[in-house]
């Protein structure tokens, strides 16, 4: 596979990502965090997605962006919109993956200069290797 060289010029792109990290900025990260093209919050308490309160995603509403990607963890979940309603309600869309999909399509978002963050639950305890 042909790999080209990482371009940060345009802001945070995530390097690589597996179970338990997250490669950004030249760092491995095993906790979860909230990311955008210029900023990284790490850490972003909530440890899986049954552990997400309202109250994590006043950070993303305060950044204000058009979507907010929230990577679930490993496995696939849906949220209560209730959960989330302060972001709809700030005319923010929402979309809920995996976190190895939320990684790729942030990615993609923000080379397309899309206004995005994404709230990227990592499991703590889950192995780990760049």
């Amino acid at each position: 596979m042909k790999f080209s060289e990482a371009d940060h010029s345009s802001g945070y792109r995530i390097d690589s990502y597996g179970a338990g990290w997250i490669g950004l900025a030249g760092r491995c990260y095993t906790e979860s965090l909230i990311l955008t093209p210029t900023t990284i919050i790490t850490p972003w308490e909530p440890v899986s997605l049954a552990a997400l309160r309202p109250q994590h995603l006043t950070p993303l509403v305060d950044l204000a962006p058009h979507v907010v990607l929230i990577g679930s963890g490993e496995a696939p979940a849906l949220l209560d919109v209730a959960l989330y309603a302060p972001l709809l309600a700030a005319g923010i869309g929402v979309e809920v993956m995996t976190t190895a999909a939320a990684c790729r399509t942030y990615n993609i978002l923000m080379a397309e200069g899309r206004t995005v963050a994404a709230g990227l639950i990592v499991h703590p305890s889950a192995p780990h290797s760049i």
